[in-house]
């Protein structure tokens, strides 16, 4: 069962977003925006947010720089996580990574097939820990980023929900 107890209070996190784009700016990044006003409507804070290009060394040093700031507590990136030739957000991000969440991506793909049938293949979107710091990949589509945050990380972003949430599970997040 799903709940929220009252008892519990909510912990806000500071959350960095990075868009990966080699087209997009800050005036057509719908996903990048999307995600900021969602967490931000949530209560979280906004740590920091940023746009770079589909480049697997440009990307894997923007994560770098956030997890290594004991203010950043997670890091939603969207964009990059498709098949085609530029797409190399999962392997920018997977060698930082600690530990895998690999119940992110899969539970990411069972929701979103229920909204775009089997084209859900396509994403590789992953979540994991690194350095005690969130990392989420998401697609780079407003309704990819919309499902991840209203089904996923919303709840699981959350100290409130139980009977778990990522939140709890990381000492660091909590112990301030």
């Amino acid at each position: 069962m799903r709940r929220m107890p009252e008892a519990r209070t909510f912990v806000p996190i500071d959350i960095a977003v990075l868009t990966v784009s080699d087209t997009r700016t800050e005036e057509t990044d719908t996903s990048g925006r999307l995600l900021v006003s969602r967490l931000e409507a949530d209560g979280h804070r906004l740590a920091e947010k940023t746009i770079v290009p589909d480049d697997v060394y440009r990307i894997r040093a923007c994560v770098s720089r956030w997890i290594a700031d004991p203010g950043v507590r997670a890091v939603i990136a969207t964009g990059g996580t498709g098949l085609t030739g530029r797409d190399g957000t999962p392997e920018a991000v997977r060698p930082l990574l600690d530990k895998e969440v690999d119940g992110f991506g899969e539970l990411f793909r069972a929701i979103s097939y229920e909204e775009i049938g089997t084209s859900t293949v396509n994403s590789r979107a992953l979540g994991g820990v690194a350095n005690g710091t969130l990392v989420f990949c998401l697609p780079g589509s407003s309704g990819a980023c919309r499902t991840a945050w209203d089904r996923l990380l919303h709840e699981q972003l959350d100290y409130r929900f139980r009977p778990c949430n990522l939140i709890e599970l990381l000492p660091r997040l909590t112990e301030r």
